[in-house]
């Protein structure tokens, strides 16, 4: 519940206080106006620019659940038409974000439909791979639908309860579904910068050493020891492994980031971008993590080429399938699991458990869990995850009445 009794209204992922009114108009295309003021005091400073910033990031077109204490008869999707907020700075005082949206209803979850389309290739590979298509639509969606050819369905474990993953979605096909728009949000991709303040848009300011991404089974934040580190979601707790990303083969690792923004921030995929000087140039890492994933994809770059490499921090005993294209762990760690590591690319294995390529621009990778170790179920184990790496679609959202 809002401070002071007020109810709330969540606008995609941004909450913001529920006002009285809720302008609304029929005919051809039933639209809803609202408009409001976040203010610090109450809020924090930081809070009030995020729904700033968020408000702002809404996109004309854009496609998102609504959801309100008060109101609930209109709770729905909405199409957005308009977006703006006025940030005003009172210094030393307060600080207050007017905002107004304009929205055009899409229809409750019982008459609409969320439309995944998936498009893209399978990823380039040097394995003749043909990877596995898959989907992971929120926790809470009901009435998945691909046509005449159903997917395998398995279930994973989040920090946000259970998510269903579909595998082998047909190719060629948007699948459709379900869900109440309160539920939309459960298992989503999470940005965060400093304080734990989560990220609503793509043109905000990140922290270089401040920020997370997650989507309740992948947590990565940096790491004053290492380039980052990958905690897995098993058994019920997280659990750290330590990683290093290097420009200059392993003799070099990089521990901090100069630099950090966001190419992609939607609930269903996230993508991360960090830049390091180099003497000369630079490197940059992009970190894409995906709704329902169990892996980080990493793509990191220099201007030059030089030997770049993703692997362990520390040594862990690890068998590599590198002509498989991917290395995992031996046996289980302390809590289940194994370490699991890959590329699209050719590779060599280096001795922590890890990727690196030599005279190359670039090299891209992926690092995730093998979890319940050497008795994973089908869907978590090492190939499959390197499967699902080589053929993960591009998803974008939208609501089509059903």
């Amino acid at each position: 519940m809002a401070l002071y009794g007020w109810g709330d209204t969540t606008l995609g992922r941004i909450p913001v206080r529920e006002t009285f009114e809720a302008a609304e108009a029929g005919g051809d295309d039933r639209t809803l106006d609202l408009e409001g003021q976040e203010s610090y005091p109450p809020l924090t400073r930081g809070q009030v620019i995020a729904r700033h910033d968020g408000i702002n990031s809404l996109n004309p077109g854009q496609v998102i659940p609504a959801t309100f204490t008060d109101k609930p008869e209109r709770n729905g999707y909405y199409t957005v038409k308009s977006a703006a907020s006025t940030y005003s700075e009172h210094r030393g005082e307060r600080v207050t974000a007017d905002w107004k949206v304009s929205l055009q209803r899409v229809g409750s979850d019982s008459e609409t439909d969320l439309q995944s389309r998936l498009t893209g290739a399978v990823r380039l590979n040097d394995f003749s791979l043909t990877g596995e298509r898959w989907h992971a639509p929120p926790i809470g969606h009901y009435g998945y639908y691909t046509g005449t050819t159903n997917p395998t369905t398995m279930t994973r474990a989040t920090a946000d309860g259970t998510m269903t993953v579909y595998r082998g979605v047909p190719a060629n096909v948007s699948p459709r579904w379900g869900c109440p728009p309160t539920s939309y949000l459960t298992g989503r991709v999470r940005v965060t910068t400093a304080g734990g303040q989560e990220v609503y848009g793509v043109d905000v300011p990140l922290a270089a050493s401040g920020w997370a991404l997650a989507n309740g089974l992948v947590n990565i934040t940096p790491s004053a020891s290492a380039s980052f580190d990958v905690q897995a979601y098993t058994g019920g707790a997280w659990h750290s492994k330590l990683w290093n990303v290097s420009a200059s083969g392993s003799g070099s690792s990089i521990t901090s980031w100069d630099g950090a923004t966001l190419l992609r921030n939607d609930p269903e995929a996230a993508i991360l971008r960090l830049t390091k000087s180099l003497s000369p140039g630079r490197a940059t890492l992009d970190l894409t993590l995906r709704r329902g994933s169990r892996t980080v994809e990493g793509y990191l770059q220099t201007g030059t080429a030089a030997t770049l490499a993703a692997y362990r921090a520390s040594l862990e005993t690890n068998t590599s399938f590198a002509t498989s294209g991917y290395v995992t762990a031996t046996g289980d760690d302390g809590d289940g699991n194994r370490f699991a590591v890959g590329s699209a690319r050719t590779f060599t294995a280096h001795t922590n458990g890890g990727v690196t390529k030599a005279a190359t621009t670039s090299l891209d990778f992926w690092i995730g869990v093998v979890a319940g170790g050497g008795s994973a179920v089908s869907g978590d184990a090492a190939t499959d995850l390197r499967n699902q790496y080589v053929a993960c679609m591009p998803e974008a959202v939208y609501g089509v009445r059903r």
